[in-house]
């Protein structure tokens, strides 16, 4: 799967995830988050990926927190939001691995797509 762009991942859905599930390792996940937007960073335990996305006023905060929250509730796949007033950092990890999959980096490409910035 390396070398897929972020319209790919975006356009791919979540599959459901159990502790069955392989967790993606060194050269996946070097190769997914080169396809996400450059502001995704990834944790030092290499276990969660975040974005931090600021805006001119609470009231465009809340807007895309509640468009990520569509985004979560489609996926079936939820991040951690983190807002204040003139920001929201989005963190994925699948808890049922203790890692990174396939479905984090779906979603962090969906969440690419909500801002003109991205």
């Amino acid at each position: 799967m390396s070398n897929e762009s972020s319209n790919e991942l975006a356009d791919r859905r979540c599959k459901p995830c159990d502790g069955e599930t392989d967790g993606l390792q060194g050269d996946q996940i070097a190769a997914l988050l080169g396809a996400l937007h450059e502001d995704w960073s990834l944790s030092d335990d290499s276990l969660e990926i975040s974005r931090k996305f600021d805006f001119p006023a609470y009231s465009r905060t809340l807007g895309f927190a509640n468009a990520v929250a569509w985004v979560a509730i489609a996926e079936g796949h939820h991040p951690v939001l983190t807002i204040s007033y003139g920001s929201c950092r989005v963190s994925y990890t699948t808890h049922a691995i203790n890692g990174l999959s396939d479905n984090d980096f779906i979603c962090a490409a969906k969440i690419d797509r909500l801002t003109p910035h991205s």
